[in-house]
């Protein structure tokens, strides 16, 4: 539709009218101003072109806020129905402080072509005064007017958003009921935590930006917000499910994209006599159907959900009684250590029996009462029951060991959680490392950095916590990456998929690996079979729970089993640092060993075979295996391990005592061992141990063992040649894994040829740095240190494929010269870097450099007179110089000794040491350029100029030649003092 145009005379009678009036025309979507009279513009204090933009952009700009959406609501009626414009409202001015009264009327008219056209006039009724009494008595009714209307709208309408309030949503939503209607119930994901993080101002602004969403998919007199960040809409139900889906994406760009996802319940308002409040309870209880979501989703409302509301409204109506009349149980399942098989923890588990239901589930009560922010009470509730097991434990004699709680997000948003375990725990007399906490992994995902502080507090006072049912979620490794755990707990949905086979079995081997890696514990829940006892036994987890040992069990069950001898035994405390450190042994680590040859061992096995060996005395006994070492023990030694311990005197342990004595030397020793054996067929095998933790109660010494490579028969060259040849050239060896910064260093004694791991480490360039001040000749420590960084030696390899350097070492009392060489390893981003000893060439390398210095220092100073106060050396393409043998009256000037620019500092300093009156010509004359285009002239630059010595002016020469040095030219300068 074109818009409507005034004939040019009649436009111009209508701007230059004092009557205050505007008129609109309605094109497309749009309110276009077509005429703007004089007097509007004098009465609002604008020229026409202001008052078109005003009018074209924001008419409502400095309209009250409490006046604004009575204004718009009463506009829009006025457009879509027609009739009368008459409104009241508020306008801010600029030149006073009071707020203008405006009195609207409008009214609709037909042009001469039939175009529909709006007039609107305004009228001023004095000022808006909230306090003051004004003399004017029609302004002071309508200041009273507008009192009353502001006081209604307050009552009816959210102060935050502008939206109804839930009382006048309800008489809304109610006076429109009809068919085909649906409720829906929207509330944040995770704002308490957006809160914490941003600030409650932050939280306000989008709180009001997703009510502006609202409104803008259904309405304003459609949206209600209930309280907090829970708002409520009365709609349409047909497309409902394609709007939501929209509105989802539209909510994440809220904000500046600083928004949360939301969760919406649907109820279907199918029965008009239903009550709307009830309406909304309903799609409320579908709303918290994905309470612990934390993505943008929605859920209806079913009966079988009126059915959980029952469940729910009993649970929350008798929560209290249940928890004083301990209606509710601490269940106990054990968790058995993997390597031993013994009781290592107890997990505590709520048990809630009903004297009128029965046994209730878990996940019948626990959820109502994480919604209903209650779950505290329950959480405490059961650590104080753990802390009465506990010291019934002591009391009978138990060896008493760690028991587990777990506990909800809402606790810490209820009380100050750690703090009051904290003194529970304390008053009870119970040991902190004895309660675990378990904290799931979708408690943490909604508000990481307060929950990362929490853990921290956690550990900091003592209490392990763990990470229970990891890999339930999509922000595991997240998690990890962020916060420390004493143990990962592994979801039971592994073990479901376990007999699926391939990729399962695959992705918890690699896990495991991770873990061991991070040097964090692990559980897995859900076992219930040998085969996966077995299975987690080779792959490194360090503990197991599940039915395949032990269903959860009451105290009393408990009582009554130890009576009858029928629990599984409990692990000793004192041990539990000898069994950590051996589960955690990956048995399928390819990681102790990187070798690329087609031997006999990647013929026979797909798995390096590695074993953990128990070694007490004469007896021996494997207490973890892989798949593969069984195999190696049984072709080559037809020796099944699963059997009694070895005793190394009778005969069937006399065909190991060959690598037993080795090994019993690496528990002896500590330190990582290679060493080869042979077999009676001629078979070499070429093994590598280390020692892992001596059991502080049996004295026992469990040892890491991998076969490394199977040689045939004639196969000369073994593992034991290399590592002698090794050690006959080098003193240290590392290798050093650049993707994690960790290094493995090998060391030889001097004259010995033998190559063995005498430590592990983390952070290697830091290390380097550490061991520099103990090891390193003091003279040789900066000059090394400068160098021996990780950027200079990354830089060298990638430029000449080689990193060297010589200093000197103090490992035997005296100095004695090394040479350092890093090349890059094949496979991996690994680098080795060897230290062998030049020690008798450097020091005769030595000598004959100084007494190359001796004939400089004396080319230098014949070059010059002998009666020189001060000498410098000058680098004449960098301007470096160093002060050399300055006379007592030389030095009283203050001058700098050395530095990076010698011309500068001349001009700087010149007044210090220069007669006043020879400080130009000094300058003029004593230049760079001037000097070595004399120099190069006639082999020496002669300076004449006076020096102000003691307060006195004394006449001073100066001369300069160039000599060549190994490092390239240098000019020699010398200063002397002339005889008047």
């Amino acid at each position: 539709m074109a818009g409507y145009k005034y004939s040019k005379s009649a436009l111009q009678v209508l701007e230059r009218s004092v009557i205050p009036f505007v008129v609109f025309q309605r094109l497309a979507d749009r309110i276009v101003p077509l005429v703007i009279s004089a007097g509007f513009c004098d009465l609002f204090a604008h020229t026409r072109e202001e008052a078109l933009a005003l009018l074209n952009h924001d008419m409502y700009m400095n309209v009250h806020p409490d006046d604004k959406d009575r204004l718009l609501a009463e506009v829009n009626r006025f457009i879509s129905e027609g009739g009368s414009l008459n409104i009241v409202y508020r306008l801010k001015t600029e030149k006073r402080k009071d707020d203008m009264i405006v009195h609207v009327q409008g009214e609709r008219l037909v042009a001469e072509d039939g175009t529909h056209l709006t007039i609107v006039w305004f009228t001023s009724e004095g000022f808006y005064s909230a306090n003051s009494v004004d003399h004017n008595g029609l302004a002071r009714s309508f200041n009273a007017l507008l009192r009353e209307e502001t006081m209604i709208r307050k009552s009816s309408y959210d102060g935050l958003t502008g939206l109804p309030n839930m009382a006048n949503f309800f008489k809304l939503a109610d006076a429109a009921r009809i068919r085909k209607k649906a409720l829906i119930y929207c509330d944040f994901c995770g704002l308490t935590g957006f809160n914490r993080k941003n600030g409650y101002a932050e939280g306000d602004k989008l709180i009001q930006a997703f009510a502006e969403l609202l409104v803008a998919y259904f309405g304003k007199e459609s949206c209600c917000r209930i309280a907090q960040d829970n708002f409520a809409v009365y709609t349409d139900a047909d497309g409902l499910e394609a709007k939501l889906e929209k509105l989802f994406e539209d909510c994440h760009s809220l904000n500046g994209e600083n928004s949360l996802p939301v969760r919406a319940g649907i109820y279907v308002d199918d029965n008009p006599q239903l009550e709307i409040g009830v309406a909304c309870d309903r799609a409320k209880m579908a709303c918290n159907v994905h309470r612990n979501s934390y993505v943008s989703i929605y859920e209806y409302f079913t009966e079988k959900l009126q059915e959980k509301d029952a469940v729910r409204q009993y649970i929350l109506d008798n929560l209290d009684r249940a928890l004083q009349e301990k209606w509710i149980k601490a269940y106990l399942q054990p968790i058995v250590r993997a390597v031993n098989e013994k009781v290592c923890d107890v997990e505590a588990l709520a048990r809630w029996v009903d004297p009128e239901n029965g046994v209730l589930s878990p996940a019948s009560f626990i959820p109502v009462l994480e919604d209903a922010g209650l779950i505290y009470k329950l959480d405490l509730y059961m650590l104080d029951r753990v802390l009465e097991i506990i010291k019934l434990q002591i009391d009978a004699g138990f060896n008493v060991i760690p028991h587990s709680i777990n506990l909800s997000r809402s606790d810490f948003d209820a009380c100050d959680i750690v703090e009051e375990i904290r003194k529970r725990v304390d008053a009870s007399g119970v040991d902190r490392n004895k309660i675990t906490i378990e904290i799931t992994e979708s408690v943490l995902g909604n508000d990481l950095v307060f929950m990362k502080e929490q853990v921290e507090r956690f550990r900091k006072l003592g209490f392990p916590v763990w990470m229970d049912d990891f890999g339930s979620g999509y922000s595991s490794m997240d998690v990890l990456q962020s916060i420390q755990f004493d143990l990962i707990k592994f979801d039971m949905s592994f073990m479901k998929k376990y007999d699926e086979g391939g990729n399962a079995r695959v992705i918890l081997t690699e896990l495991m690996r991770m873990a061991t890696s991070l040097g964090v514990d692990t559980v897995c829940e859900g076992v219930e079979t040998a085969s996966q006892v077995r299975f987690l036994q080779e792959i490194g987890c360090s503990k197991l729970q599940g039915y395949y040992y032990s269903k959860p069990i009451a105290l009393q069950t408990f009582l009554e089993m130890d009576q009858k001898n029928a629990l599984i035994e409990n692990e000793n405390p004192k041990e539990s640092d000898y069994y950590e450190s051996i589960g955690r042994v990956n048995l399928f680590d390819l990681g102790v060993i990187a070798s690329g040859d087609d031997n006999a061992l990647q013929r026979s096995f797909n798995t390096v075979p590695i074993a953990v060996l128990e070694i007490n005395g004469d007896k021996a006994r494997y207490l973890r295996s892989n798949r593969s070492y069984q195999l190696f023990t049984k072709r080559f030694f037809n020796y099944d391990i699963s059997n009694d311990p070895l005793d190394l005197k009778n005969p069937e342990g006399a065909k190991w005592s060959n690598y037993l004595s080795e090994v019993k030397q690496c528990c002896k020793s500590g330190n990582s061992i290679f060493f080869d054996g042979k077999a009676s067929d001629g078979f070499v095998f070429h093994f590598f141990a280390r020692r892992l933790h001596v059991n502080p109660v049996t004295g026992a010494t469990a040892v890491a063992m991998a076969v490394l490579s199977v040689s045939e028969p004639d196969e000369k060259t073994t593992y034991a040649d290399i590592a002698q040849s090794l050690a006959a050239d080098y003193y240290n060896l590392f290798v050093i894994d650049l993707d994690s910064d960790e290094y493995t260093e090998y060391s030889s004694r001097i004259g010995v040829e033998e190559l063995s791991i005498v430590r592990r480490g983390k952070d290697f360039f830091a290390s380097a740095k550490r061991d520099t001040m103990t090891r390193i000749y003091e003279e040789d420590r900066a000059p090394f240190l400068a160098l021996f960084t990780k950027e200079n030696v990354l830089r060298d390899l990638d430029r000449q494929g080689v990193f060297t350097t010589t200093y000197r070492l103090i490992d035997t009392g005296t100095p004695m010269y090394v040479n350092m060489k890093i090349t890059r390893l094949r496979g991996g981003n690994r680098l080795i870097l060897g230290v062998s000893i030049i020690d008798a060439h450097m020091k005769q390398l030595e000598e004959d450099k100084k007494l190359r210095q001796e004939r400089i220092s004396l080319g230098r100073i014949a070059a010059l007179s002998p009666d020189y106060i001060v000498l410098y050396t000058i680098d004449p393409v960098t301007g470096h110089y160093i002060q050399y043998n300055a006379s007592k009256e030389y030095e009283s000037f203050g001058l700098a000794k050395q530095g990076d620019d010698f011309f500068g500092d001349v001009v700087r300093d010149a007044p210090k040491a220069i007669a006043p009156d020879d400080i130009e010509r000094h300058l003029r004359i004593f230049t760079k350029d001037n000097m070595l285009r004399e120099i190069r002239e006639h082999g020496l630059f002669i300076h004449k100029y006076r020096l102000l010595l003691g307060g006195k002016t004394v006449p001073a020469g100066l001369k300069a030649t160039l000599i060549r040095e190994s490092d390239g030219e240098k000019i020699i300068l010398g200063v002397t003092i002339e005889e008047g």
